[in-house]
């Protein structure tokens, strides 16, 4: 069976594609979950692929990772990056790799974007690559937990 990765998404995600394309691209989150997915697929690995308004939503999804026995979960919290110690408390019970994803670098951002209370659990964050940083996610946690490249 193949291992599972989640990929959580947090507020105004679902706006990708059409919220400020100049700094956020053209891709949509279906873009996104796309390639998450055959990246994966590459490295024989699954996807659960996911996104909410909603923090409590996200902190039920974290819980959800470790009880499924996920290998490693990538998390773009978006407006809860700098915000929300639910969060970071929920990542902080995990017993796999995190990997934080942003499409924009949030340390050239405004700030207050600065900060991220998800990086004190994160193994590794990528910022900056637009929606392709998705795949280098999947791809840098794919090493972590020891899955290669199918060929």
């Amino acid at each position: 069976m193949a291992k599972t990765l989640y990929v959580l998404n947090g507020p105004n995600m679902n706006l990708l594609g059409t919220r400020e394309p100049e700094k956020y691209g053209r891709a949509t989150l279906a873009d996104v979950e796309k390639l998450c997915r055959s990246t994966a697929k590459g490295f024989g690995l699954d996807v659960v692929f996911r996104q909410s308004n909603v923090e409590g939503e996200l902190v039920n999804w974290i819980q959800e990772a470790q009880a499924k026995k996920a290998a490693g979960l990538i998390i773009n919290p978006a407006g809860y990056t700098t915000t929300s110690v639910a969060i970071l408390d929920a990542l902080l019970t995990l017993k796999m790799p995190i990997v934080e994803i942003h499409v924009t670098n949030i340390h050239a951002r405004e700030k207050f974007r600065q900060n991220s209370y998800v990086s004190k659990a994160a193994k590794a964050v990528i910022a900056g690559f637009g929606p392709d940083g998705y795949a280098l996610a999947v791809s840098g946690l794919a090493a972590m937990i020891g899955a290669k490249a199918k060929r």
